[in-house]
């Protein structure tokens, strides 16, 4: 990320801080929910870093500005073949939000080091259908949000369908995946639209829906032990500069950390993903090696006998 979108940043930012400063004065004992309102928006400021909301049309310097980086840039991209052509109405150019998203990804992954050449490489192994999201860790970075999964509210019997299991239904109740609304009968919050997705894609594969709410049980508090331990790093190093107690600094700044926590997640969901990719990978060749071996030592015990 260049060095002058913190700067950009601190514009849209400076409205939460401003909000966030008079807390003190709005929060009632035992109540956070100011602070935690002011938080999400801090962060869905930084991943857009002009706190412009995509309108789905723009003009260049629009679109310039939605990606934090210059006209003369877009142009550079478009001769070198990295963006698609925009919309000519007489002589006006218009992009849309494909071209915002694709610009963005564009930015992210020069910033962290590729040359042009690379760039276009890897968007065109993209557009073949390989997954550059899960490859560079970036797709929470371009995705316009902080949040990677956002819950969804619908009435309960469309979630019911949604699972297509009752017994696994009342599971992920009692475990929070989804919650029943208390104050609208008959609405739930679908807390985790994503990791139901999931478990219908592996269910073609024969895996009962039961079996997959075990292993998620089984794995979230080992994903928060990870987490904590990785997270804490980063909160060091910002409780560091905001000290509790004192007052926080310029916005700029403000804006630098939350850049910085941003960029933090992406790397360490990098990280922790080719270090699972890694371990599921030698315990797979590792139970199918056993698997063989077994079976060949049955074969020869045969026919020994």
């Amino acid at each position: 990320m260049s060095g002058k979108q913190p700067r950009q940043q601190a514009g849209a930012i400076s409205n939460i801080l401003n909000g966030l400063r008079r807390a003190p004065r709005q929060i009632r004992r035992g109540s956070r929910d100011v602070i935690e309102n002011a938080v999400s928006q801090l962060f869905d400021a930084a991943v857009q870093p002009h706190g412009i909301e995509a309108s789905g049309e723009y003009r260049i310097e629009e679109l310039a500005r939605l990606a934090g980086t210059t006209t003369r840039n877009i142009r550079v991209y478009r001769d070198r073949g990295l963006l698609h052509p925009p919309l000519r109405v007489g002589r006006i150019a218009l992009f849309n939000d494909t071209h915002l998203t694709r610009l963005r990804l564009i930015t992210s992954m020069l910033d962290r080091g590729y040359n042009i050449a690379h760039v276009h490489e890897m968007l065109s192994a993209w557009e073949q259908g390989k997954d550059l999201g899960d490859m560079l860790g970036l797709e929470s970075a371009i995705a316009g949000t902080w949040a990677t999964e956002r819950p969804e509210r619908m009435t309960e019997d469309d979630a019911r369908s949604l699972v297509d299991d009752d017994p696994a239904f009342e599971r992920m109740l009692g475990n929070g995946v989804i919650k029943r609304d208390a104050e609208h009968d008959g609405q739930v919050t679908v807390v985790r639209p994503q990791l139901i997705e999931i478990f219908n894609e592996i269910k073609q594969y024969g895996v009962a829906t039961d079996k997959l709410v075990d292993l998620h049980e089984q794995i979230e508090p080992l994903a928060d032990q990870i987490s904590a331990l990785l997270v804490q790093a980063g909160v060091e190093h910002v409780v560091d500069r905001i000290k509790p107690g004192a007052e926080l600094p310029p916005d700029t700044e403000v804006a630098e950390l939350i850049t910085m926590l941003v960029r933090f997640r992406t790397q360490a969901v990098s990280a922790v993903t080719a270090t699972l990719a890694f371990s599921i990978e030698t315990t797979i060749e590792s139970a199918v090696s056993q698997i063989l071996g077994d079976y060949i030592a049955k074969a020869a015990d045969a026919e020994a006998d």
